[in-house]
């Protein structure tokens, strides 16, 4: 069944969740999910609204046409998915495949509606991984002296795939602004670490010479600032002075299968919105 999916931010004001339910309704359209949320700090509205298209009187093709009004209106921001459409995602990796493996069972047990085309690594040993689950396998090496070619190279094969999404796998490289451009909040990224802090280079040793009680993992959209992009999740886990630092990587690893996981899931279902850096993550 397809149903359609409206991601909305605008000025708040009266009217707005009315005119859009009344939209949906005169058109014979059933709401099936409906979420919504003001930052009375910007006064900004915020909505995801679903419904489906069954009986729906206006043509899925012709939907923005019609809801063009509305958004000139309240001034919205919006963007509009199909749920009949799969996505199609390319996972970068490295050396550690651990968040790999988990986005590839997830895919194969039917969790995530999407279609991988693409593993792209900057090493060999994610290629059998690649191989075993029938996914065609790219091995380009990055260096800092060539990281603008093969950029342009990684740039134009994703566009050739129509990629509509890029997850950072534990991706042990950093990309140029120029790359983070053409795909704005299309690149998520888990990082190894409850963000802002133990930032950079081996957060696990600096945790463990810290003492520290929780350990976390950050998922984020990857902006040109390194880390710094909106956070989409994050999660912890307790630990103690018996836990060695060996036991830390484990229960960290635990966390960033789950945490970017999580943050695909959230995307693929169109159900998070970005502004000033921050995210809105619907139910």
């Amino acid at each position: 069944m397809d149903n359609a999916i409206l991601l909305i931010s605008c000025p708040d004001r009266k009217g707005i969740t009315a005119t859009i339910t009344n939209f949906i309704f005169h058109n014979n359209g059933n709401i099936e999910h409906a979420d919504q949320h003001i930052d009375f700090q910007t006064n900004t509205f915020f909505m995801r609204i679903e419904w489906s298209l069954k009986d729906f009187t206006i043509p899925r093709e012709n939907i923005r046409k019609k809801f063009n009004a509305i958004a000139e209106e309240f001034k919205m921001d919006y963007a509009l998915y199909f749920s009949a459409q799969t996505p199609r995602v390319a996972i970068f990796t490295s050396r550690l495949t651990h968040c790999l493996y988990d986005l590839l069972l997830r895919y194969k047990e039917g969790q995530f509606k999407y279609s991988i085309p693409l593993i792209i690594s900057n090493h060999p040993t994610a290629s059998e991984i690649a191989n075993s689950f029938g996914i065609n396998f790219h091995e380009i090496p990055k260096t800092k002296e060539n990281k603008r070619e093969v950029e342009n190279k990684e740039i134009e094969l994703l566009k050739k795939e129509n990629i509509d999404l890029i997850v950072l796998a534990r991706y042990g490289q950093i990309f140029t602004g120029e790359f983070v451009k053409e795909f704005p909040n299309r690149i998520i990224n888990i990082h190894h670490s409850f963000l802002p802090a133990f930032v950079g280079k081996s957060p696990y040793e600096q945790a463990y010479s810290r003492g520290v009680k929780i350990i976390g993992a950050t998922s984020h959209y990857v902006t040109e600032e390194l880390d710094a992009g909106p956070i989409i999740e994050q999660d912890t886990v307790r630990v103690s002075h018996r836990d060695s630092l060996a036991d830390l990587k484990i229960k960290g690893q635990d966390l960033e299968k789950i945490v970017l996981s999580r943050a695909v899931r959230w995307h693929l279902e169109h159900k998070i919105l970005t502004y000033h850096n921050k995210t809105v993550v619907f139910d």
